[in-house]
Formats: C-alpha cells, sequence, structure tokens
C-alpha cells in the first residue's frame, strides 16, 4: 500500500519530534493517528543525518506495534544510536541542521539465488542462527559496491560473519524495498 503525502508528513513529524524528545529529555510524542498506513504493523528505519553525514540509523524488520507508533519508537533510538550517543552525540543545537528520513519496508522475501537482488532496488537481511545484518537498498548505490561486495560487508561488516556466508549457504538472504522520505531534500 502506498503511503500518501498526509501519512509521510504525519510519520515525519513524530519522528523529528521523538528525536527533538530523546535528545532534550522532554516528552515523546503520542501516536494517535492509526488510521490507514500509520495502523499497519510494518517495519521501518528512521535514518538522521547532518549535512550528508550519518547521525544515526535505526529500524525493524519485525512490528511489534502500528507503524506510527513503531517510528516514535525506532527515531528516538537512532538519536541515541550506539555507533554516535558516547562519542559525538547529537545535541539540541544540532536538532534544526538534522534531516530526519523514514524507510517503510516491505515484507522480507528469502532468496534462493542472491546474486539476483536488484542494487538500489533491493536492500538485504542476512541471518545465521543468532547473527543478523542489514543493509538498506541506497547502501548499494552511495557506495558503489557490485551485488558481492553488498552481501560480503553486509556479512562481515553488519552481521559479523564471514563474508563469503552468503555464497556458501550458511546464511540465510532475504529482500526487502522501501518507499523512503525524508523532511528535507538529499
Amino acid at each position: 500500500m502506498a503511503i500518501s503525502e498526509q501519512e509521510r508528513a504525519e510519520l515525519l513529524r513524530l519522528a523529528r519530534e521523538s528525536v527533538k524528545a530523546a535528545v532534550t529529555g522532554s516528552a515523546p510524542p503520542v501516536a494517535t493517528n492509526r488510521e490507514g498506513v500509520l495502523g499497519e504493523r510494518r517495519g521501518c528505519f528512521v535514518t538522521l543525518t547532518n549535512r550528508g553525514r550519518l547521525r544515526g540509523c535505526i529500524g525493524t524488520f519485525h512490528p511489534d506495534r502500528p507503524l506510527a507508533e513503531l517510528v516514535v519508537r525506532m527515531a528516538a533510538e537512532a538519536a541515541r544510536d550506539p555507533r554516535f550517543i558516547y562519542v559525538y552525540p547529537i545535541t539540541p543545537e544540532e536538532l534544526k541542521e538534522l534531516t530526519v528520513q523514514v524507510s517503510v519496508l516491505s515484507e522480507l522475501e528469502p532468496i534462493d539465488d542472491p546474486l539476483k537482488i536488484q542494487l538500489g532496488v533491493h536492500g538485504i537481511y542476512v541471518v545465521q542462527g543468532q547473527a543478523s545484518g542489514c543493509f538498506l537498498p541506497e547502501v548499494a548505490t552511495e557506495t558503489g559496491w557490485s551485488k558481492e561486495e553488498f552481501l560480503s560487508q553486509c556479512c562481515a561488516g553488519k552481521a559479523g560473519l564471514n563474508p563469503e556466508a552468503w555464497r556458501d549457504g550458511s546464511a540465510k538472504v532475504y529482500v526487502f524495498t522501501t518507499e523512503k522520505f525524508s523532511d528535507r531534500p538529499e
């Protein structure tokens, strides 16, 4: 189901207010509208950037609440992304410079031949036992990686697996697509 402009605007408003609340210690927004897509259980990621530099990105493939509520939670967690919070946390002064991006995910689909992925269209989720890692679709185009590099980097860099786990069949590869939108031009 396509996400309307009003639904996009509401999800971005909730995400930005949630980031502000997480950074300033104020109360998070309450997602009261659960009509249409906002009420569906859909996976999502919230990505925060400042002038093109990543400042946080958190998401889930396993929604446990309606999308509007999940965006509030993921946005707060992105504002406290462990990769940045201890070294270079987002400050209240930085809030006005942040770009907030929401990626609403399709269902995960297993793929028997990972080399059939479409770079820039498919995101990947690699799983082996308790280890897992993912890349959103845009990672392939932003890095210029080949399909093999995209898969190997996800295995090694994100899931902590052997870089060839996707090739030797020891890891399961899933694909997904996203409907991505942000509150500022990129």
